[in-house]
Protein backbone atom coordinates (compact mmCIF):
# COMPACT_ATOMS: atom_id res chain seq x y z
CA UNK A 1 0.00 0.00 0.00
CA UNK A 2 2.81 2.35 1.01
CA UNK A 3 4.84 1.40 -2.28
CA UNK A 4 1.72 2.52 -4.56
CA UNK A 5 1.00 5.78 -3.01
CA UNK A 6 4.89 6.59 -3.47
CA UNK A 7 5.15 5.49 -6.93
CA UNK A 8 1.78 6.30 -8.08
CA UNK A 9 2.19 10.22 -7.04
CA UNK A 10 5.02 10.91 -8.96
CA UNK A 11 3.50 10.54 -12.06
CA UNK A 12 0.97 13.29 -11.87
CA UNK A 13 1.91 16.15 -14.20
CA UNK A 14 2.28 19.97 -12.81
CA UNK A 15 4.84 23.09 -12.95
CA UNK A 16 7.73 23.10 -11.31
CA UNK A 17 6.58 24.70 -8.19
CA UNK A 18 3.78 22.43 -7.99
CA UNK A 19 5.68 19.20 -8.56
CA UNK A 20 8.10 20.39 -5.71
CA UNK A 21 5.28 21.37 -3.49
CA UNK A 22 3.26 18.06 -4.18
CA UNK A 23 6.28 16.17 -4.04
CA UNK A 24 6.88 17.39 -0.20
CA UNK A 25 3.36 16.99 0.60
CA UNK A 26 3.38 13.45 -0.94
CA UNK A 27 6.45 12.84 0.90
CA UNK A 28 5.15 13.49 4.38
CA UNK A 29 2.25 11.23 3.93
CA UNK A 30 3.79 8.14 2.51
CA UNK A 31 6.36 8.52 5.23
CA UNK A 32 3.80 8.73 7.84
CA UNK A 33 2.40 5.52 6.69
CA UNK A 34 5.48 4.37 7.67
CA UNK A 35 6.12 5.92 11.01
CA UNK A 36 2.65 5.88 11.74
CA UNK A 37 0.32 8.07 12.72
CA UNK A 38 1.42 10.07 15.23
CA UNK A 39 2.76 11.82 11.64
CA UNK A 40 -0.52 12.61 10.34
CA UNK A 41 -1.13 16.17 11.91
CA UNK A 42 2.86 16.77 10.63
CA UNK A 43 1.65 15.96 6.67
CA UNK A 44 -1.82 18.17 7.04
CA UNK A 45 0.08 21.00 8.05
CA UNK A 46 2.44 21.06 5.35
CA UNK A 47 -0.57 20.49 2.71
CA UNK A 48 -1.95 23.62 4.68
CA UNK A 49 1.01 25.65 4.34
CA UNK A 50 1.32 24.74 0.53
CA UNK A 51 -2.45 25.73 -0.29
CA UNK A 52 -1.93 28.87 1.24
CA UNK A 53 1.58 29.61 -0.84
CA UNK A 54 -0.31 28.57 -4.49
CA UNK A 55 -3.02 31.25 -2.59
CA UNK A 56 -0.43 34.04 -2.49
CA UNK A 57 1.20 33.07 -5.62
CA UNK A 58 -2.11 32.86 -8.04
CA UNK A 59 -2.92 36.51 -7.85
CA UNK A 60 0.61 37.87 -9.50
CA UNK A 61 0.12 34.87 -11.85
CA UNK A 62 -3.08 35.81 -12.74
CA UNK A 63 -2.20 39.53 -13.17
CA UNK A 64 0.77 38.56 -15.30
CA UNK A 65 1.28 41.02 -18.02
CA UNK A 66 -1.09 44.03 -15.76
CA UNK A 67 1.65 44.98 -14.00
CA UNK A 68 5.18 46.89 -14.80
CA UNK A 69 6.61 44.44 -12.54
CA UNK A 70 5.60 41.69 -14.83
CA UNK A 71 7.07 43.59 -17.66
CA UNK A 72 10.44 43.77 -15.91
CA UNK A 73 10.46 40.05 -15.67
CA UNK A 74 10.64 39.58 -19.10
CA UNK A 75 6.77 38.80 -19.57
CA UNK A 76 5.50 38.44 -23.27
CA UNK A 77 3.64 42.08 -24.56
CA UNK A 78 6.66 44.17 -22.60
CA UNK A 79 7.63 46.33 -26.07
CA UNK A 80 6.63 49.25 -26.79
CA UNK A 81 8.19 51.69 -29.52
CA UNK A 82 10.29 48.74 -29.80
CA UNK A 83 11.56 49.82 -26.62
CA UNK A 84 12.10 46.72 -23.92
CA UNK A 85 10.05 47.81 -21.03
CA UNK A 86 12.46 45.54 -18.64
CA UNK A 87 15.21 47.82 -19.98
CA UNK A 88 15.57 50.35 -16.14
CA UNK A 89 19.48 51.42 -16.77
CA UNK A 90 19.36 55.12 -15.09
CA UNK A 91 21.97 56.40 -17.90
CA UNK A 92 18.71 55.17 -20.26
CA UNK A 93 16.99 58.35 -18.49
CA UNK A 94 17.73 60.85 -21.28
CA UNK A 95 16.51 57.91 -24.22
CA UNK A 96 13.17 57.18 -22.05
CA UNK A 97 12.72 61.32 -22.43
CA UNK A 98 13.25 61.43 -26.06
CA UNK A 99 10.77 57.96 -26.99
CA UNK A 100 7.69 60.55 -27.41
CA UNK A 101 9.26 62.37 -29.96
CA UNK A 102 9.57 60.06 -32.26
CA UNK A 103 6.80 57.41 -31.26
CA UNK A 104 3.48 58.71 -31.22
CA UNK A 105 1.97 56.08 -29.73
CA UNK A 106 3.61 56.30 -26.32
CA UNK A 107 1.12 58.72 -25.60
CA UNK A 108 -1.89 57.15 -27.23
CA UNK A 109 -1.67 53.23 -26.62
CA UNK A 110 -3.20 51.99 -23.96
CA UNK A 111 -1.37 49.12 -23.67
CA UNK A 112 0.64 47.76 -20.23
CA UNK A 113 4.09 48.45 -21.67
CA UNK A 114 3.69 51.73 -22.98
CA UNK A 115 1.98 52.69 -19.99
CA UNK A 116 4.59 51.47 -17.79
CA UNK A 117 6.77 53.96 -19.77
CA UNK A 118 4.39 57.10 -19.62
CA UNK A 119 4.56 55.93 -15.83
CA UNK A 120 8.63 55.94 -15.80
CA UNK A 121 8.42 58.97 -18.06
CA UNK A 122 6.53 61.08 -15.23
CA UNK A 123 8.66 59.77 -12.72
CA UNK A 124 11.13 60.81 -14.24
CA UNK A 125 10.21 64.41 -14.67
CA UNK A 126 9.15 64.45 -10.88
CA UNK A 127 12.75 64.10 -9.97
CA UNK A 128 14.69 66.42 -11.60
CA UNK A 129 17.67 64.09 -12.20
CA UNK A 130 17.72 64.05 -15.94
CA UNK A 131 19.67 65.75 -18.41
CA UNK A 132 18.16 69.14 -20.23
CA UNK A 133 16.79 68.27 -23.37
CA UNK A 134 15.12 71.16 -25.89
CA UNK A 135 11.65 72.26 -24.78
CA UNK A 136 12.85 71.18 -20.83
CA UNK A 137 13.48 73.33 -18.46
CA UNK A 138 13.90 72.27 -14.37
CA UNK A 139 14.17 74.42 -10.76
CA UNK A 140 15.57 72.15 -8.31
CA UNK A 141 15.02 73.71 -4.64
CA UNK A 142 15.67 72.60 -1.00
CA UNK A 143 13.30 74.53 1.28
CA UNK A 144 13.06 73.97 5.06
CA UNK A 145 9.90 72.88 6.54
CA UNK A 146 10.40 76.21 9.24
CA UNK A 147 10.16 78.05 6.40
CA UNK A 148 8.71 81.78 7.42
CA UNK A 149 7.42 83.30 4.22
CA UNK A 150 5.33 81.42 1.36
CA UNK A 151 7.46 80.08 -1.90
CA UNK A 152 6.98 82.18 -5.18
CA UNK A 153 8.33 81.22 -8.34
CA UNK A 154 8.40 82.46 -11.51
CA UNK A 155 8.12 80.87 -14.72
CA UNK A 156 7.82 81.14 -19.05
CA UNK A 157 7.52 78.87 -22.01
CA UNK A 158 11.28 80.37 -22.86
CA UNK A 159 13.27 81.07 -19.75
CA UNK A 160 11.46 78.19 -17.71
CA UNK A 161 11.20 78.74 -14.05
CA UNK A 162 13.22 80.67 -11.41
CA UNK A 163 13.15 81.79 -7.60
CA UNK A 164 11.15 84.76 -7.65
CA UNK A 165 11.40 87.31 -4.38
CA UNK A 166 8.07 88.71 -2.66
CA UNK A 167 9.15 92.30 -4.29
CA UNK A 168 10.03 91.98 -7.64
CA UNK A 169 7.01 92.52 -10.05
CA UNK A 170 7.46 90.39 -13.25
CA UNK A 171 5.21 89.95 -16.52
CA UNK A 172 5.62 86.01 -16.34
CA UNK A 173 3.39 83.44 -14.82
CA UNK A 174 3.55 82.99 -11.19
CA UNK A 175 3.85 79.82 -8.99
CA UNK A 176 2.74 80.39 -5.34
CA UNK A 177 3.41 77.36 -3.30
CA UNK A 178 2.00 78.18 0.73
CA UNK A 179 3.99 77.64 3.63
CA UNK A 180 1.61 75.14 5.49
CA UNK A 181 2.86 72.47 2.68
CA UNK A 182 6.83 72.35 3.83
CA UNK A 183 5.27 72.43 7.51
CA UNK A 184 3.45 69.11 6.95
CA UNK A 185 6.34 67.34 5.57
CA UNK A 186 8.81 65.20 8.32
CA UNK A 187 11.74 66.19 6.96
CA UNK A 188 13.44 69.44 8.02
CA UNK A 189 14.37 70.17 4.36
CA UNK A 190 12.93 69.01 1.39
CA UNK A 191 13.38 69.08 -2.65
CA UNK A 192 10.98 71.48 -4.60
CA UNK A 193 11.43 70.36 -8.26
CA UNK A 194 9.47 72.70 -10.90
CA UNK A 195 9.40 71.65 -14.44
CA UNK A 196 8.29 73.77 -17.00
CA UNK A 197 7.82 71.42 -20.61
CA UNK A 198 7.41 72.52 -24.53
CA UNK A 199 4.74 69.72 -25.03
CA UNK A 200 5.26 70.70 -29.08
CA UNK A 201 8.52 69.99 -28.72
CA UNK A 202 8.97 66.88 -26.63
CA UNK A 203 5.54 65.20 -28.29
CA UNK A 204 4.56 64.46 -24.34
CA UNK A 205 0.97 64.50 -22.17
CA UNK A 206 -1.14 63.63 -25.88
CA UNK A 207 -4.76 63.40 -24.99
CA UNK A 208 -6.75 61.14 -27.43
CA UNK A 209 -9.12 62.88 -29.31
CA UNK A 210 -8.11 66.23 -27.77
CA UNK A 211 -9.69 69.45 -29.35
CA UNK A 212 -8.69 72.13 -26.81
CA UNK A 213 -5.54 73.84 -27.55
CA UNK A 214 -2.79 73.89 -24.52
CA UNK A 215 -1.54 77.35 -24.12
CA UNK A 216 1.69 78.31 -25.50
CA UNK A 217 2.06 74.19 -25.52
CA UNK A 218 3.35 75.30 -21.92
CA UNK A 219 2.87 72.48 -19.21
CA UNK A 220 4.08 72.65 -15.29
CA UNK A 221 5.04 70.19 -13.36
CA UNK A 222 5.45 70.93 -9.17
CA UNK A 223 6.93 68.11 -6.71
CA UNK A 224 7.44 68.33 -3.52
CA UNK A 225 9.45 65.73 -1.41
CA UNK A 226 9.22 62.39 -2.40
CA UNK A 227 5.58 61.57 -1.46
CA UNK A 228 2.04 62.60 -3.11
CA UNK A 229 0.28 65.91 -2.08
CA UNK A 230 -3.36 66.41 -1.79
CA UNK A 231 -6.09 67.71 -0.33
CA UNK A 232 -4.70 71.32 0.07
CA UNK A 233 -7.02 73.36 2.84
CA UNK A 234 -4.45 75.84 1.40
CA UNK A 235 -4.30 75.72 -2.53
CA UNK A 236 -1.66 76.18 -4.81
CA UNK A 237 -1.72 78.49 -7.31
CA UNK A 238 -0.77 78.94 -10.79
CA UNK A 239 -0.79 82.50 -12.43
CA UNK A 240 -0.62 81.69 -16.39
CA UNK A 241 0.07 85.11 -17.96
CA UNK A 242 -1.63 85.70 -21.43
CA UNK A 243 -2.45 88.81 -23.57
CA UNK A 244 -6.12 89.08 -24.80
CA UNK A 245 -7.22 85.49 -26.02
CA UNK A 246 -8.85 85.00 -28.70
CA UNK A 247 -13.07 85.10 -29.15
CA UNK A 248 -14.90 81.68 -28.98
CA UNK A 249 -12.76 80.04 -26.13
CA UNK A 250 -13.37 79.45 -22.88
CA UNK A 251 -10.11 78.86 -19.82
CA UNK A 252 -9.86 75.91 -17.82
CA UNK A 253 -7.30 75.49 -15.46
CA UNK A 254 -6.41 71.40 -15.83
CA UNK A 255 -4.10 68.73 -14.94
CA UNK A 256 -2.80 65.58 -16.14
CA UNK A 257 -4.50 62.54 -14.95
CA UNK A 258 -3.08 59.05 -15.64
CA UNK A 259 -5.70 57.34 -14.98
CA UNK A 260 -8.45 59.23 -17.51
CA UNK A 261 -9.96 57.78 -20.97
CA UNK A 262 -7.65 54.86 -22.05
CA UNK A 263 -4.33 56.12 -22.00
CA UNK A 264 -4.46 59.18 -19.53
CA UNK A 265 -6.15 62.89 -20.28
CA UNK A 266 -6.93 66.07 -18.96
CA UNK A 267 -9.14 66.57 -15.65
CA UNK A 268 -10.24 69.75 -13.66
CA UNK A 269 -11.39 68.12 -10.56
CA UNK A 270 -9.87 69.63 -7.53
CA UNK A 271 -9.15 72.85 -9.82
CA UNK A 272 -10.35 76.20 -9.65
CA UNK A 273 -10.30 78.77 -12.41
CA UNK A 274 -10.48 82.77 -12.42
CA UNK A 275 -9.83 84.33 -15.67
CA UNK A 276 -8.36 87.68 -15.46
CA UNK A 277 -7.67 89.92 -17.99
CA UNK A 278 -3.13 89.87 -17.83
CA UNK A 279 -3.56 86.12 -16.66
CA UNK A 280 -5.83 83.03 -15.44
CA UNK A 281 -5.29 82.28 -11.95
CA UNK A 282 -5.59 78.04 -11.40
CA UNK A 283 -6.18 77.40 -7.78
CA UNK A 284 -5.31 73.22 -7.50
CA UNK A 285 -5.21 71.10 -3.65
CA UNK A 286 -3.11 68.83 -5.08
CA UNK A 287 0.66 68.81 -6.95
CA UNK A 288 1.33 67.34 -10.05
CA UNK A 289 1.53 68.32 -14.13
CA UNK A 290 -0.92 71.80 -14.86
CA UNK A 291 -1.48 73.68 -17.73
CA UNK A 292 -4.36 75.85 -19.05
CA UNK A 293 -6.45 74.24 -21.69
CA UNK A 294 -8.40 76.60 -24.64
CA UNK A 295 -11.71 75.31 -25.41
CA UNK A 296 -13.80 76.28 -27.88
CA UNK A 297 -16.94 78.54 -27.45
CA UNK A 298 -20.19 79.83 -28.58
CA UNK A 299 -19.48 83.58 -29.79
CA UNK A 300 -22.56 85.89 -29.52
CA UNK A 301 -23.70 86.24 -32.58
CA UNK A 302 -23.58 82.41 -32.96
CA UNK A 303 -25.79 81.96 -29.58
CA UNK A 304 -28.33 84.86 -30.66
CA UNK A 305 -29.28 83.18 -33.88
CA UNK A 306 -29.44 79.90 -32.07
CA UNK A 307 -32.07 81.56 -29.92
CA UNK A 308 -33.28 82.45 -33.13
CA UNK A 309 -33.40 79.27 -34.58
CA UNK A 310 -34.87 77.47 -31.59
CA UNK A 311 -37.51 80.22 -31.23
CA UNK A 312 -38.81 80.12 -34.61
CA UNK A 313 -38.69 75.98 -34.43
CA UNK A 314 -41.12 76.39 -31.09
CA UNK A 315 -43.65 77.99 -33.34
CA UNK A 316 -43.62 75.45 -36.13
CA UNK A 317 -43.82 72.46 -33.46
CA UNK A 318 -46.48 74.03 -31.91
CA UNK A 319 -48.62 73.86 -35.08
CA UNK A 320 -48.10 70.52 -35.84
CA UNK A 321 -48.29 69.39 -32.58
CA UNK A 322 -51.70 70.80 -32.81
CA UNK A 323 -52.62 69.21 -36.07
CA UNK A 324 -51.30 65.57 -34.94
CA UNK A 325 -53.89 65.71 -31.40
CA UNK A 326 -56.66 66.69 -33.69
CA UNK A 327 -55.89 64.15 -36.56
CA UNK A 328 -55.50 61.73 -33.31
CA UNK A 329 -58.38 62.71 -31.97
CA UNK A 330 -60.37 62.65 -35.46
CA UNK A 331 -59.08 58.64 -35.97
CA UNK A 332 -60.24 57.65 -32.81
CA UNK A 333 -63.86 59.23 -33.27
CA UNK A 334 -64.19 58.58 -37.08
CA UNK A 335 -63.41 54.83 -37.11
CA UNK A 336 -63.98 51.53 -34.98
CA UNK A 337 -59.98 50.14 -33.73
CA UNK A 338 -58.43 48.04 -31.72
CA UNK A 339 -57.33 47.96 -28.38
CA UNK A 340 -54.10 48.51 -28.97
CA UNK A 341 -54.67 50.88 -31.31
CA UNK A 342 -56.10 53.12 -28.77
CA UNK A 343 -54.07 52.61 -26.27
CA UNK A 344 -51.15 53.75 -28.75
CA UNK A 345 -52.95 57.11 -29.94
CA UNK A 346 -53.10 58.16 -26.56
CA UNK A 347 -49.57 57.37 -26.03
CA UNK A 348 -49.18 59.71 -29.11
CA UNK A 349 -51.08 62.33 -27.87
CA UNK A 350 -49.90 62.46 -24.54
CA UNK A 351 -46.24 62.41 -26.18
CA UNK A 352 -47.37 65.45 -28.66
CA UNK A 353 -48.98 66.59 -25.59
CA UNK A 354 -45.92 67.04 -23.58
CA UNK A 355 -44.19 68.64 -26.76
CA UNK A 356 -46.50 70.90 -26.78
CA UNK A 357 -45.93 72.29 -23.70
CA UNK A 358 -42.18 72.47 -23.59
CA UNK A 359 -42.31 74.41 -26.68
CA UNK A 360 -45.09 76.83 -24.78
CA UNK A 361 -42.63 76.80 -21.62
CA UNK A 362 -39.93 77.55 -23.68
CA UNK A 363 -41.02 80.51 -25.58
CA UNK A 364 -42.64 82.11 -22.26
CA UNK A 365 -39.13 81.57 -20.86
CA UNK A 366 -37.33 83.71 -23.99
CA UNK A 367 -40.05 86.09 -23.55
CA UNK A 368 -39.92 86.86 -19.91
CA UNK A 369 -37.01 85.80 -18.50
CA UNK A 370 -34.81 88.89 -17.48
CA UNK A 371 -38.02 91.17 -16.40
CA UNK A 372 -40.00 88.91 -14.13
CA UNK A 373 -39.94 88.80 -10.46
CA UNK A 374 -37.07 86.46 -8.79
CA UNK A 375 -39.76 84.23 -7.69
CA UNK A 376 -41.77 83.82 -11.15
CA UNK A 377 -38.98 83.38 -12.69
CA UNK A 378 -38.02 80.09 -10.43
CA UNK A 379 -42.11 79.02 -10.91
CA UNK A 380 -40.93 79.45 -14.69
CA UNK A 381 -37.70 77.25 -14.19
CA UNK A 382 -39.60 74.55 -12.90
CA UNK A 383 -42.16 74.94 -14.92
CA UNK A 384 -39.78 74.51 -18.16
CA UNK A 385 -38.00 71.61 -16.70
CA UNK A 386 -40.99 69.82 -15.73
CA UNK A 387 -42.57 69.91 -19.43
CA UNK A 388 -38.54 68.67 -20.10
CA UNK A 389 -38.88 65.58 -17.81
CA UNK A 390 -42.64 64.94 -18.84
CA UNK A 391 -41.24 64.51 -22.48
CA UNK A 392 -38.44 62.29 -21.39
CA UNK A 393 -41.25 60.17 -19.83
CA UNK A 394 -43.64 59.81 -22.33
CA UNK A 395 -40.58 58.76 -24.95
CA UNK A 396 -39.76 55.69 -21.96
CA UNK A 397 -43.56 55.03 -21.87
CA UNK A 398 -43.50 55.22 -25.92
CA UNK A 399 -40.19 52.80 -25.97
CA UNK A 400 -41.75 50.22 -23.40
CA UNK A 401 -45.46 49.66 -25.18
CA UNK A 402 -43.34 49.07 -28.18
CA UNK A 403 -41.33 46.31 -26.04
CA UNK A 404 -44.84 44.94 -25.09
CA UNK A 405 -45.81 44.83 -28.61
CA UNK A 406 -43.38 42.58 -29.95
CA UNK A 407 -41.95 41.03 -27.17
CA UNK A 408 -44.22 40.51 -24.85
CA UNK A 409 -46.74 39.59 -27.13
CA UNK A 410 -49.48 37.29 -24.89
CA UNK A 411 -50.84 37.19 -21.83
CA UNK A 412 -50.54 41.25 -21.44
CA UNK A 413 -53.56 42.98 -19.93
CA UNK A 414 -53.26 45.93 -17.30
CA UNK A 415 -56.76 47.67 -15.50
CA UNK A 416 -56.49 51.27 -16.76
CA UNK A 417 -53.26 50.77 -18.68
CA UNK A 418 -53.39 53.67 -20.11
CA UNK A 419 -54.97 55.87 -16.93
CA UNK A 420 -52.02 54.03 -15.35
CA UNK A 421 -49.34 55.42 -17.86
CA UNK A 422 -50.58 58.94 -17.45
CA UNK A 423 -49.98 58.68 -13.69
CA UNK A 424 -46.53 57.77 -14.43
CA UNK A 425 -45.64 60.19 -17.94
CA UNK A 426 -47.30 63.45 -15.85
CA UNK A 427 -47.05 62.36 -12.01
CA UNK A 428 -43.32 60.93 -11.89
CA UNK A 429 -41.81 64.45 -12.86
CA UNK A 430 -43.60 66.06 -10.36
CA UNK A 431 -41.84 64.34 -7.72
CA UNK A 432 -38.36 65.44 -9.53
CA UNK A 433 -39.01 69.24 -9.60
CA UNK A 434 -40.40 69.31 -6.15
CA UNK A 435 -37.41 68.31 -4.73
CA UNK A 436 -35.29 70.33 -6.97
CA UNK A 437 -37.74 73.08 -6.14
CA UNK A 438 -37.18 72.56 -2.23
CA UNK A 439 -33.37 72.79 -2.39
CA UNK A 440 -33.61 75.96 -4.57
CA UNK A 441 -32.43 74.83 -7.53
CA UNK A 442 -34.36 77.31 -9.81
CA UNK A 443 -33.56 80.89 -10.95
CA UNK A 444 -31.98 83.12 -13.40
CA UNK A 445 -29.27 81.50 -16.14
CA UNK A 446 -27.24 84.05 -17.82
CA UNK A 447 -25.27 82.69 -21.02
CA UNK A 448 -22.30 84.67 -21.70
CA UNK A 449 -19.73 85.04 -23.93
CA UNK A 450 -16.50 85.21 -23.85
CA UNK A 451 -16.26 89.23 -22.55
CA UNK A 452 -18.52 88.01 -19.69
CA UNK A 453 -21.20 90.12 -21.78
CA UNK A 454 -25.16 88.21 -21.07
CA UNK A 455 -26.14 87.11 -24.28
CA UNK A 456 -29.63 85.63 -23.20
CA UNK A 457 -31.15 84.74 -19.71
CA UNK A 458 -33.54 81.99 -18.71
CA UNK A 459 -35.40 80.80 -15.73
CA UNK A 460 -33.72 77.39 -15.26
CA UNK A 461 -31.60 75.61 -13.40
CA UNK A 462 -29.24 77.97 -11.76
CA UNK A 463 -25.48 78.03 -11.85
CA UNK A 464 -25.28 76.66 -8.46
CA UNK A 465 -27.13 73.72 -8.91
CA UNK A 466 -25.47 72.32 -12.36
CA UNK A 467 -25.71 68.68 -10.42
CA UNK A 468 -29.20 68.73 -10.61
CA UNK A 469 -28.80 69.12 -14.50
CA UNK A 470 -26.42 66.59 -14.79
CA UNK A 471 -28.53 64.08 -12.80
CA UNK A 472 -32.21 64.85 -13.46
CA UNK A 473 -31.50 65.65 -17.25
CA UNK A 474 -28.48 64.31 -18.49
CA UNK A 475 -28.38 61.48 -16.58
CA UNK A 476 -32.10 60.48 -16.66
CA UNK A 477 -32.26 61.11 -20.54
CA UNK A 478 -28.76 59.03 -21.06
CA UNK A 479 -30.73 55.71 -19.43
CA UNK A 480 -34.00 56.80 -21.27
CA UNK A 481 -31.88 56.84 -24.51
CA UNK A 482 -30.11 53.58 -24.05
CA UNK A 483 -33.22 51.75 -23.35
CA UNK A 484 -35.54 53.10 -26.24
CA UNK A 485 -32.37 52.36 -28.80
CA UNK A 486 -32.21 48.64 -27.24
CA UNK A 487 -36.13 48.68 -28.49
CA UNK A 488 -35.40 49.87 -31.52
CA UNK A 489 -33.23 47.33 -32.25
CA UNK A 490 -35.78 44.66 -31.20
CA UNK A 491 -38.36 46.06 -33.10
CA UNK A 492 -36.05 46.49 -36.41
CA UNK A 493 -34.95 42.22 -36.02
CA UNK A 494 -38.48 41.57 -35.53
CA UNK A 495 -39.81 43.43 -38.43
CA UNK A 496 -36.80 42.20 -40.38
CA UNK A 497 -37.42 38.34 -39.63
CA UNK A 498 -41.73 39.04 -40.43
CA UNK A 499 -40.66 40.58 -43.87
CA UNK A 500 -38.08 37.13 -44.47
CA UNK A 501 -40.93 34.59 -43.59
CA UNK A 502 -43.81 36.44 -45.71
CA UNK A 503 -46.02 37.40 -42.82
CA UNK A 504 -45.99 41.37 -44.43
CA UNK A 505 -47.88 41.04 -47.55
CA UNK A 506 -46.58 43.31 -50.31
CA UNK A 507 -43.20 45.49 -51.10
CA UNK A 508 -42.79 48.21 -49.08
CA UNK A 509 -41.45 51.23 -50.75
CA UNK A 510 -37.60 52.73 -49.55
CA UNK A 511 -38.76 55.81 -48.82
CA UNK A 512 -41.74 54.54 -46.50
CA UNK A 513 -39.13 52.23 -44.55
CA UNK A 514 -36.95 55.24 -44.21
CA UNK A 515 -39.93 57.34 -42.72
CA UNK A 516 -40.73 54.64 -40.51
CA UNK A 517 -37.51 55.27 -39.10
CA UNK A 518 -37.12 58.61 -38.93
CA UNK A 519 -40.81 58.41 -36.94
CA UNK A 520 -39.31 55.76 -34.33
CA UNK A 521 -36.36 57.50 -33.82
CA UNK A 522 -38.22 60.67 -33.45
CA UNK A 523 -41.04 58.59 -31.11
CA UNK A 524 -37.55 57.36 -28.90
CA UNK A 525 -36.08 60.15 -28.56
CA UNK A 526 -33.10 59.87 -31.01
CA UNK A 527 -32.96 63.24 -31.70
CA UNK A 528 -32.47 65.09 -28.26
CA UNK A 529 -29.08 62.68 -27.86
CA UNK A 530 -27.14 65.38 -29.87
CA UNK A 531 -26.66 67.38 -26.65
CA UNK A 532 -24.02 64.75 -25.61
CA UNK A 533 -22.42 66.08 -29.24
CA UNK A 534 -21.94 69.73 -28.12
CA UNK A 535 -18.80 69.56 -26.75
CA UNK A 536 -15.62 70.40 -28.69
CA UNK A 537 -14.48 72.56 -32.07
CA UNK A 538 -17.96 71.20 -33.76
CA UNK A 539 -19.99 72.62 -30.79
CA UNK A 540 -22.07 75.27 -33.03
CA UNK A 541 -22.29 72.97 -35.79
CA UNK A 542 -24.06 69.89 -33.32
CA UNK A 543 -25.74 72.90 -31.55
CA UNK A 544 -27.37 74.22 -35.36
CA UNK A 545 -28.73 70.07 -36.16
CA UNK A 546 -29.55 69.80 -32.75
CA UNK A 547 -32.06 72.68 -32.61
CA UNK A 548 -33.30 72.33 -36.38
CA UNK A 549 -33.95 68.79 -35.83
CA UNK A 550 -35.62 68.51 -32.58
CA UNK A 551 -37.96 71.31 -34.15
CA UNK A 552 -38.96 69.40 -36.93
CA UNK A 553 -39.93 66.40 -34.14
CA UNK A 554 -43.78 67.26 -34.50
CA UNK A 555 -43.96 67.22 -38.16
CA UNK A 556 -41.54 63.66 -38.30
CA UNK A 557 -44.13 62.19 -35.72
CA UNK A 558 -47.45 64.37 -37.55
CA UNK A 559 -46.53 62.91 -41.63
CA UNK A 560 -45.38 59.64 -39.61
CA UNK A 561 -48.91 59.06 -38.20
CA UNK A 562 -51.38 60.32 -41.21
CA UNK A 563 -49.26 58.86 -43.96
CA UNK A 564 -48.07 55.43 -42.69
CA UNK A 565 -49.14 54.25 -39.19
CA UNK A 566 -53.02 54.78 -39.11
CA UNK A 567 -53.81 54.48 -43.14
CA UNK A 568 -57.39 54.37 -44.34
CA UNK A 569 -59.41 51.67 -41.82
CA UNK A 570 -59.03 48.27 -43.90
CA UNK A 571 -56.19 49.14 -45.60
CA UNK A 572 -54.06 47.79 -42.52
CA UNK A 573 -51.23 45.41 -44.62
CA UNK A 574 -47.92 46.10 -42.94
CA UNK A 575 -49.15 48.70 -40.30
CA UNK A 576 -47.58 48.02 -36.76
CA UNK A 577 -51.30 46.57 -35.68
CA UNK A 578 -51.51 44.26 -38.28
CA UNK A 579 -48.13 43.20 -37.25
CA UNK A 580 -49.13 42.70 -33.75
CA UNK A 581 -51.92 40.53 -34.84
CA UNK A 582 -50.15 38.28 -36.95
CA UNK A 583 -47.17 38.28 -34.06
CA UNK A 584 -50.05 37.45 -31.91
CA UNK A 585 -51.55 34.20 -34.12
CA UNK A 586 -47.84 32.97 -35.33
CA UNK A 587 -47.04 32.84 -31.39
CA UNK A 588 -50.20 31.36 -30.26
CA UNK A 589 -50.34 28.79 -32.84
CA UNK A 590 -46.77 27.48 -32.08
CA UNK A 591 -47.64 27.34 -28.39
Amino acid sequence: MRNDCCLGSGHKPGGSLGRSRAAGTRGAECGGMTRGSQETPQSGMNLFLGTVLLLLLLPDVAKGQDSCSALDRGDEHGECCNEMVKQQNPANSTHILRLSQHCRALWRSESRACACLRERTLRLLQSGQHSLLAGLKTLLLNVSRAVTRDVLITFSPTAGPSRLNATEKRKAGKIHLPREIFRSLSSQTVSVVVTVLNIQQLGMFKEVNQTAQVLDNTVVGITVGESSISGLQDPVQLTFAHRQLPHGVTLQCVFWDPSKGQAGGWSSSGCVTQPGDKGTVCSCDHLTFFTLLLNPALDGSTAKALMAVATAGCGVAMAFAIFTIAFCIFIRCRFRLEETVHINLGLHVNLVGSLFLLNLAFLLNSGLSGRTHPRTCRVLGGLTHYCLLCCFTWMALEGCQLYLLFVKVLGIYIHHYLAKLCLIGWGFPVLVVGVAGVIGSYGEYSIQDMEHQVIARLCWITSKHLLVHYITNCGYFGLIFLFNMAVFGVVTQKSCSLQNTGAVQGHRKPWKVALVAAGLFCLLGATWALAFLTYGISSAAVLYIFTILNSLQGIFIFIWLVVLYYPKTKETTGSLSYITRHDKTTTASQD
